[in-house]
């Protein structure tokens, strides 16, 4: 118990959250870490998921490969990457995207992979070329799949960026790193704790996306409304394509 009185009491400090080694700098440290890791996962995931779902062809190898990168440990990746490159943010951030690349990857595959063939071939009929099928179409339905993945992503790489401490960089983590090498297993528990709280509130944010963006509920689908074939209009809560 006293040890979470002890986290309590530096949480509840206000000389604890100012300057460069307060909590409002190590927060910000780590949503950076965690947005550039997230992004550069997302200009690698989304575009190969979104080719693999449209073509059909390379699932397996899609699977194969999302299935490698998680069963790396990121932190003997970590390890082997400064061995070879040095310290900084480069190592990191190559480390973390081994985590954020297979739940994108996956997300932007299924989204689109499960869009209703009828819907697609109806999209044919009508003379749409194959790009635009794939993004007034399928992008548009599978978009809920696909913040799905984005936020697991999210989740995972917020939980696995406390390993920029390792290499001496800032973040939450090195509340965790700091604290276990002085033996303070309260600043232990305050890292552990603010990166709980600041994934939490990320997945709520991306949860309300995730909501807001399903076809067909008055929501970001109200400006979708087609003009399509009578088998299209039969379920308009199910499928949308844009104009």
């Amino acid at each position: 118990m006293n040890l979470f009185i002890d986290a309590w009491d530096y949480l509840s400090n206000s000389t604890h959250w100012g300057g460069p080694t307060g909590i409002e700098h190590r927060l910000l440290q780590h949503l950076w870490y965690s947005f550039l890791t997230v992004a550069l996962s997302a200009v690698i995931a989304v575009p190969l998921g979104l080719l693999i779902g449209h073509t059909r062809r390379g699932s397996a190898v899609m699977v194969g490969f999302a299935n490698a990168m998680r069963a790396l440990p990121t932190l003997g990746l970590l390890t082997f990457l400064v061995l070879g490159l040095g310290l900084g943010l480069i190592p990191p951030l190559l480390a973390l995207i081994t985590v954020g690349i297979p739940p994108l990857l996956a997300g932007a595959y299924a989204g689109i992979a499960n869009v209703p063939a009828d819907v697609v071939d109806a999209s044919r009929a009508m003379g749409m070329t194959e790009s635009q099928i794939l993004f007034r179409v399928e992008v548009p339905n599978a978009m809920p799949v696909l913040l799905g993945g984005l936020r697991s992503a999210t989740l995972q790489v917020v939980a696995t960026a406390t390993i920029a401490a390792y290499v001496n960089l800032g973040g939450l983590g090195r509340y965790i790193f700091d604290g276990s090498g002085l033996y303070r297993y309260d600043l232990v528990l305050v890292g552990a704790l603010l990166v709980a709280i600041l994934a939490l509130v990320l997945d709520g944010i991306l949860a309300v996306a995730v909501w807001a963006s399903s076809p067909g509920m008055g929501r970001l689908a109200r400006k979708a409304i087609i003009e399509a074939p009578v088998s299209l209009a039969a379920e308009p809560a199910k499928s949308v394509v844009t104009e």
